[in-house]
This record gives structure tokens, C-alpha cells and sequence, in this order.
């Protein structure tokens, strides 16, 4: 949905996946089919060499990369304490904060060609909920909003922004079923998310409107955690 929203709000759009490539190509084709511009690349974005393959993929077939969008995850077991591994958490690491190392390193030189960029990372309002069985998950999500503070004052004189959207639980394909009922009660709106409401903070943190926005993160849960 992030990447569908950034295409009709005029982002030329690479849509990265390591193995769901039907998927990809489902959303490409959405984003063309509404005048917009995208392609489908494959590629792991925890090997620096896939990294600096794709970026310069999307550069030469979209133009320069002078906004990334890191959101790439993947399985996120519980264990309590005394069942974590280090390998758990370096798991998580690889996500939350090689990815987003290794794109904005690929993607920098086109964003200071340009005089300037965005940088948003998809982070988690678990770090705030501090749910039992979380501790490799929510280590490293806690990480990944360390890096945003620290790249902000880095590259603000750059006019690269660096800034987080912290979504709450978004029901998607793979909660089919889910009993979403006592989590609304949590939720003053009493409403779950939807992807939109996710792809909308993205797309304002890209825009023009937040040129003046850096090191900040956006949650977005309904004020479940307030």
C-alpha cells in the first residue's frame, strides 16, 4: 500500500522484494495502471552488493534515488528471556539496522547530487508496549529509531531528512481471521489501522509539506499507547 500511494502521489516508485515477485509485479502493474511509474526489483537488503545492485537498478531505470523507504522484515518469533539466542537478536538486527544502513549508504551520492532527500524507516509501536516475548524484536526496533536521531543531525545540513513511522498492529493478508476485538478496546478511536493510514505518514514525510520535519517519529495506532 506504501508503495500504491507513493505512485499516485507522483513518486516514480521501485518496488523491492526478495521472494514474493508475483506480488511486486501485482503492485507495479497497480501503480501503472493509474498513470504512474514503477518497476520490480529483486534483491536481498541485507547484502551490501544486492543493495548497491538495486539502487543503481532504480536509478538508471527510474532516475536518481532521492527517497527510500525502509520497511524490508521478516519472521519475528517470541521467547522470553531465558530462551533468547544471540542469533535472535542479530536476526533482528539484520533488519532494522543493516537494511537501513546499507540503502542509505547506496542511495546517498544521488541524494547530495540532488541537493537534498528523504529517508523514512518503518518502525514499530511495540518499542512503547513492551510486550512479554518481544526483547530481540523490540531491541532492535529500538535501534533502528536511535539511527533516525543521530542521520537527522548528520545530514540535515544536506537537506536530507531523516525521520519513522511508528505503525501499530495493521491487520494485513496474513491476519486473515484474527479476533482483532480487545486490541480496538485499547484503541481510543476504536478502530483498527489500515494500510492507508500507514502509506499517508509516508508520503506526508516525503513531500514537499515536511522540508521542514527531521529526526522525528510519526506513530500511528489510533493513540493506542498514549
Amino acid at each position: 500500500m506504501i508503495a500504491r500511494h507513493l505512485g499516485a502521489a507522483g513518486w516514480a516508485v521501485a518496488v523491492n522484494y526478495r521472494s514474493g515477485a508475483a506480488g511486486a509485479e501485482a503492485v507495479v502493474a497497480d501503480i501503472r495502471a493509474g498513470g504512474g511509474e514503477a518497476v520490480a526489483l529483486g534483491g536481498d537488503v541485507t547484502d551490501e552488493s544486492e543493495v548497491a545492485r538495486l539502487i543503481g537498478a532504480a536509478g538508471e531505470q527510474l532516475g536518481p534515488v532521492t527517497g527510500v523507504v525502509a520497511n524490508a522484515t521478516g519472521p519475528q518469533p517470541n521467547a522470553t528471556v531465558a530462551d533468547l539466542t544471540w542469533r535472535a537478536y542479530l536476526d533482528q538486527l539484520e533488519f532494522f539496522v543493516l537494511s537501513p544502513t546499507l540503502l542509505v549508504q547506496a542511495a546517498l551520492p544521488a541524494m547530495r547530487r540532488a541537493g537534498g532527500g528523504r529517508v523514512v524507516l518503518i518502525g514499530s509501536d511495540t518499542v512503547d508496549r513492551h510486550l512479554p516475548g518481544t526483547s530481540a524484536y523490540v531491541a532492535a526496533k529500538s535501534a533502528e529509531l536511535g539511527l533516525l536521531h543521530v542521520w537527522a543531525k548528520e545530514l540535515g545540513p544536506e537537506q536530507i531528512t531523516v525521520n519513522a513511522v511508528n505503525p501499530g498492529w495493521i491487520p494485513v493478508e496474513r491476519h486473515a481471521g484474527a479476533d482483532t476485538t480487545a486490541y480496538e478496546e485499547q484503541v481510543p478511536l476504536r478502530r483498527m489501522g489500515v494500510p492507508e493510514d500507514v502509506a499517508g505518514a509516508v508520503a506526508y514525510l516525503l513531500s514537499d509539506a515536511a522540508a521542514f520535519v527531521t529526526g522525528q517519529t510519526l506513530t500511528v495506532n489510533g493513540g493506542q499507547v498514549l
